[in-house]
């Protein structure tokens, strides 16, 4: 039996191959003082020695009085040998089934090649170690705590996998360059995708206010809960980064402490669970949501360059050394933060931006949220027929309200027929509403009598609750507080009876206020509501302290905020706060033109006194009136053919809303006039799809034809569709990388084939396929004005390009063709060669990164012969190789017309070279022909040293 044992045991490693394997006796002597410093958890192995009756309880009593643990092992170990063979091998056996407990001992059974016998296997094993327990408890609280996501009323709460839907994610660089989508969550941690920087640790999410950043972190958390993310964490912590501001600037605690306490406790051995945290943070995850959101004044020039993770420092300090790997380095960290947060570079990881619903996204969450068929498909008529609201529901958060909105109106017994607004609907429109259904549901109606108030009714009723409310808002707001104590909330004199409108919600202390209720408005936005509520609302607000957030807004534009700036980086300017993003002044200030706004007036007139509104209006539009002048003289002007160009900036995207959110053709009309430009360039400004209507506004107000520059925001379709109002003006639309698909080029074809204006179309780097190129090519046709159009980058195969190249053929006024990164291939490329040959415009065309080779090279060769209007071709990164350079060659024999010949990163070899090169002895007219990238060594290259034309490095 023995010898049956220790077969089991390859040792070969210690011992010379003709001595006998040692039993599991002298195996433990042999190691036993290894056993002693590595054995950590005595509990785990009494318990089981105990349960498969190899320990009684006396010698469970005996093992326990002795006072240290490297002394309770030595004698469980004597009790262990004393009991023989078979206990013996179970006690290796417990070691190697309890991982969590032994992993410092992993390596030595790997080493000892130890397979536990049949016998052996046959007994239990129970786990009673404290960081596996700790891990289940783990899991069992976040699963509680993410099962149902608390909605924007605070009785209500749904099941998380009732309303949360996928949206669009895309991984980008520093530079804002997409670099693909994230389609599975644990691509967030896979390195093959996104990787922007192996030395960070960090994955930062960002996105505009209600994009979804906490309930993407919430979906995480419970998929982790659930062991449905396989990331390999055995550890997950949440945090909530306003909380950070409860803390005192005299407060101290540990590492521990901030895990644990403000977390979940273990209820074994503390110790035990964060030294194995220490040992292995790579199996850590944290999420830290909403860093933006920290507003405290402690000096972060105090904290030191590293921390221990055992000495009591101030939490924000643990929180800036988690993110910066000097505590628990290796673990993994999701932030979030809205856009405009600007993060250190060093801690980043991967970017990736959120970006809403997209069309399908859209019609998915609409189906889950109304699983009543007759209602969905009521709503989706509605949102189809009006293009502004799908705008707005393309925000997560701004899709629920209206949605929430729908559902209280169609369920309301009084109420029949309503539907949602058909023209030029506002955010603050939304938000009036959803404080209109608030407000409905808390008041009490007769079974038998609906409740048939008005909206200014309603509000009436409840004025000193909305200033009450309001009050606490501003006050928060002017401090750039997200947390409200008892305190504060007694202050404003807010009831009880105002706590169940549902505007508020308590949240978990971080501080020294556990013991009394602390409140949160229930999203950044509506704080800023009740803030403009305030502002209009409150008769003694005067001029200084209405437009108080705009001079806010106006301060950061020459000094953007940067997060994480202190203490190893930047100087920090003398009292700034390096944690903050203002986006919620921004907010305030465009709800506060919303309120004062004309149609809003009938409302108001119930609320504050008329001479009041009208003071704080005509203070508002002259404000607005006066920053418009002096904001577009600070930007860029170029004078451009036909065209006077203003570069914008990215806030002035926020003035944009204003202007719409007041819906008055004066200031409209004040605002174009003031442009003094007819070529807008709006690239890279974060102007998502709902800014289009308020670019609608103001392009309304042009009287000449115009040209737009909306390349690398976040458009998509329904922007597109908010956009036709302009379309009988615009000559130039540039909508690269903004998420477009096919049924955004759709609309694009049947408005600008109505007014045969456009000249210039910019799709590149969208969603579109060969149905969208279908359209293209039909506009192509159709509309004699259009001379470039740049659609590289999209999904186009040799389908869509024969389409494209067909169309190009017909048009005598086609100037350039841009068609980088498509696949269009072979197929493709002959189509092209057949538009070259004889076109009498064409000048500046790319077909590279097509998936050309030799036989489509050969026919663009060809056909060139044949023309002479192209100047420029681009041919990079196809597939071309000796055979298509001497295609080429005879090309530049017979074509004296082509100046730039592009054929980078092909598969020409010096023999193809040579072929080009003893050409241009008959062409004089060519400049260059590039090579770079080539099957072409520096050696090689020399050979062509004197022919300047050729380029090979």
């Amino acid at each position: 039996m023995e010898g049956q044992l220790c077969a089991n045991v390859d040792i070969s490693v210690k011992k010379p191959p003709e001595t006998s394997p040692l039993s599991f006796i002298a195996l433990l002597k042999v190691h036993r003082e290894l056993l002693v410093s590595r054995i950590r958890n005595t509990q785990c192995l009494i318990d089981n020695l105990i349960k498969n009756d190899y320990f009684s309880t006396e010698d469970a009593e005996i093992v326990v009085q002795f006072p240290t643990q490297p002394d309770k092992v030595r004698k469980i170990l004597d009790l262990v040998q004393s009991k023989g063979e078979e206990v013996s091998e179970y006690f290796v056996y417990v070691l190697q089934k309890v991982t969590d407990a032994y992993y410092e001992l992993q390596p030595w059974l790997d080493e000892i090649g130890y397979k536990p016998s049949e016998n052996i296997c046959s007994k239990p094993v129970v786990n009673t170690d404290p960081v596996s327990r700790y891990c289940q408890k783990l899991r069992h609280e976040l699963g509680r705590d993410s099962k149902f996501f608390m909605l924007y009323a605070q009785k209500e709460e749904m099941l998380l996998e009732e309303i949360y839907s996928n949206s669009i994610m895309e991984l980008v660089s520093f530079t804002n360059e997409s670099l693909g989508q994230v389609g599975q969550l644990e691509a967030l941690f896979d390195d093959a995708v996104g990787l922007i920087n192996e030395d960070g640790e960090t994955v930062y999410v960002y996105g505009d206010a209600g994009i979804g950043k906490s309930i993407l972190l919430q979906k995480i958390q419970s998929l982790w809960a659930r062991k449905e993310l396989d990331i390999g964490a055995k550890f997950f912590f949440c945090f909530r980064c306003r909380m950070f501001s409860c803390f005192k600037e005299d407060e101290a605690i540990c590492l521990k402490d901030l895990l644990f306490k403000y977390n979940c406790y273990p209820d074994q051995d503390p110790a035990e669970v964060f030294h194995h945290i220490l040992q292995f943070p790579h199996t850590v995850l944290f999420t830290f949501d909403g860093f933006d959101e920290i507003y405290s004044s402690f000096d972060l020039s105090s904290v030191p360059e590293v921390c221990s993770p055992n000495e009591p420092i101030h939490p924000l300090a643990l929180l800036v050394s988690l993110l910066r790997g000097k505590l628990l380095k290796g673990s993994k960290k999701i932030l979030t933060a809205r856009t405009g947060t600007e993060i250190q570079k060093n801690i980043i990881r991967k970017k990736v931006l959120l970006r809403g619903f997209s069309r399908n996204n859209l019609k998915e969450y609409t189906a889950m949220f109304f699983k009543d068929e007759q209602r969905r498909a009521l709503v989706s008529n509605q949102l189809e027929a009006n293009p502004n609201l799908c705008s707005l529901c393309s925000v997560p958060l701004f899709c629920w309200i209206i949605f929430k909105c729908f559902e209280h109106f169609h369920s309301s017994q009084w109420f029949d027929g309503h539907e949602l607004p058909d023209s030029s609907v506002t955010l603050t429109d939304v938000f009036l509403l959803m404080i209109e259904v608030h407000l409905n549901r808390a008041v009490k109606t007769s079974l038998l009598k609906g409740n048939i108030r008005s909206q200014a009714e309603m509000f009436k009723s409840r004025k000193e609750s909305l200033l009450a409310l309001g009050k606490m808002a501003y006050k928060g707001m002017e401090n750039s507080s997200f947390i409200f104590e008892q305190e504060e909330v007694s202050s404003a004199n807010i009831s009880e009876e105002d706590l169940q409108l549902g505007f508020l919600r308590t949240v978990k202390g971080y501080s020294g206020c556990d013991s009394q209720a602390t409140y949160e408005f229930l999203h950044l936005t509506l704080q800023s509501f009740f803030t403009a509520l305030f502002l209009v609302m409150e008769e003694k607000v005067g001029t200084k302290e209405l437009l108080e957030f705009f001079s806010e807004c106006s301060s950061m534009e020459t000094a953007q905020p940067t997060c994480l700036r202190i203490p190893w980086l930047k100087k920090q300017l003398a009292g700034e706060d390096p944690f903050q993003n203002k986006e919620h002044f921004n907010f305030t200030n465009m709800f506060l033109c919303g309120l004062l706004s004309g149609p809003r007036q009938k409302l108001f007139r119930h609320l504050v006194s008329p001479a009041v509104i009208k003071r704080k209006r005509k203070t508002l539009i002259t404000y607005l009136g006066e920053s418009m002048k002096s904001r577009l003289k600070g930007y860029t002007r170029s004078r451009l053919k036909s065209y006077n160009q203003v570069q914008v900036q990215p806030n002035f995207v926020w003035m944009l809303r204003c202007l719409y959110e007041t819906q008055s053709e004066k200031v409209g009309r004040m605002a174009a006039r003031r442009m003094h430009a007819n070529y807008i360039k709006l690239a890279y400004c974060n102007a998502c799809s709902a800014d289009c209507s308020a670019i609608s506004f103001l392009l309304h107000h042009f009287r000449k034809r115009l040209a737009l520059d909306l390349d690398n925001n976040n458009i998509n379709d329904y922007g597109i569709k908010q956009l036709q109002p302009c379309f009988s003006k615009l000559a130039v639309i540039r909508l690269s990388v903004n998420q477009v698909t096919d049924h955004g080029v759709r609309i694009l074809y049947e408005e600008l084939s109505k007014y045969q204006i456009v000249s210039f179309l910019g799709l590149y780097n969208n969603q579109i396929t060969d149905v969208g190129a279908k359209y293209v090519a039909k506009l192509i046709e159709e509309c004699s004005s259009l001379e470039y159009v740049k659609i590289g980058a999209n999904k186009i195969t040799s389908e869509g390009g024969k389409c494209l190249a067909q169309a190009i053929q017909k048009s005598k006024t086609m100037f350039e063709i841009g068609m980088w990164g498509n696949q269009v291939g072979d197929e493709g490329a002959k189509a092209f060669a057949e538009a070259l040959r004889n076109h009498p415009r064409l000048t500046n065309v790319s077909l590279a990164f097509n998936g050309i080779t030799t036989e489509g090279g050969k026919s663009i060769a060809e056909a060139m012969q044949h023309n002479n209007s192209v100047r420029i071709f681009w041919l990079t990164k196809n597939e071309l190789d000796d055979e298509a350079a001497m295609s080429f060659a005879e090309m530049l024999k017979v074509n004296k017309k082509l100046v730039h010949l592009w054929l980078i990163q092909n598969q020409i070899t010096a023999k193809g070279v040579k072929c080009l090169s003893e050409a241009l002895k008959e062409n004089t007219t060519i400049q260059e022909i590039c090579l770079n990238g080539n099957l072409i060594s520096q050696e090689e290259a020399k050979a062509f040293e004197n022919e300047e034309r050729i380029i090979c490095f």
